[in-house]
Protein backbone atom coordinates (compact mmCIF):
# COMPACT_ATOMS: atom_id res chain seq x y z
CA UNK A 1 0.00 0.00 0.00
CA UNK A 2 1.27 3.45 -0.83
CA UNK A 3 -0.49 5.07 2.14
CA UNK A 4 1.16 2.74 4.66
CA UNK A 5 3.58 4.93 6.60
CA UNK A 6 4.19 2.81 9.66
CA UNK A 7 0.52 2.64 10.62
CA UNK A 8 -1.15 -0.61 11.56
CA UNK A 9 -4.02 -1.95 9.44
CA UNK A 10 -6.41 -1.07 12.28
CA UNK A 11 -5.26 2.56 12.23
CA UNK A 12 -5.58 2.75 8.44
CA UNK A 13 -9.09 1.27 8.58
CA UNK A 14 -10.05 3.78 11.28
CA UNK A 15 -8.69 6.67 9.19
CA UNK A 16 -10.59 5.46 6.11
CA UNK A 17 -13.85 5.16 8.10
CA UNK A 18 -13.30 8.62 9.61
CA UNK A 19 -12.69 10.14 6.18
CA UNK A 20 -15.88 8.53 4.84
CA UNK A 21 -17.82 9.78 7.88
CA UNK A 22 -16.55 13.34 7.41
CA UNK A 23 -17.45 13.24 3.69
CA UNK A 24 -20.98 12.10 4.51
CA UNK A 25 -21.28 14.73 7.25
CA UNK A 26 -20.29 17.47 4.80
CA UNK A 27 -22.83 16.16 2.26
CA UNK A 28 -25.55 16.18 4.93
CA UNK A 29 -24.69 19.76 5.90
CA UNK A 30 -24.77 20.87 2.26
CA UNK A 31 -28.16 19.18 1.78
CA UNK A 32 -29.53 20.82 4.94
CA UNK A 33 -28.26 24.21 3.74
CA UNK A 34 -30.06 23.76 0.40
CA UNK A 35 -33.30 22.72 2.11
CA UNK A 36 -33.32 25.49 4.74
CA UNK A 37 -31.27 28.42 3.39
CA UNK A 38 -32.54 30.91 5.98
CA UNK A 39 -31.53 28.64 8.85
CA UNK A 40 -28.15 28.07 7.19
CA UNK A 41 -27.62 31.81 6.83
CA UNK A 42 -28.48 32.38 10.50
CA UNK A 43 -26.05 29.62 11.49
CA UNK A 44 -23.28 31.20 9.42
CA UNK A 45 -23.92 34.64 10.92
CA UNK A 46 -23.86 33.24 14.46
CA UNK A 47 -20.62 31.36 13.76
CA UNK A 48 -19.08 34.56 12.37
CA UNK A 49 -20.17 36.47 15.47
CA UNK A 50 -18.62 33.81 17.72
CA UNK A 51 -15.35 34.08 15.78
CA UNK A 52 -15.46 37.89 15.91
CA UNK A 53 -16.03 38.02 19.68
CA UNK A 54 -13.53 35.31 20.66
CA UNK A 55 -10.41 36.74 22.27
CA UNK A 56 -7.25 34.80 23.07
Amino acid sequence: MSEDTGKSPEQLDRLRRRAAFLRELEEARALRDRIAPRRARVRQIRAAMRRATYHH
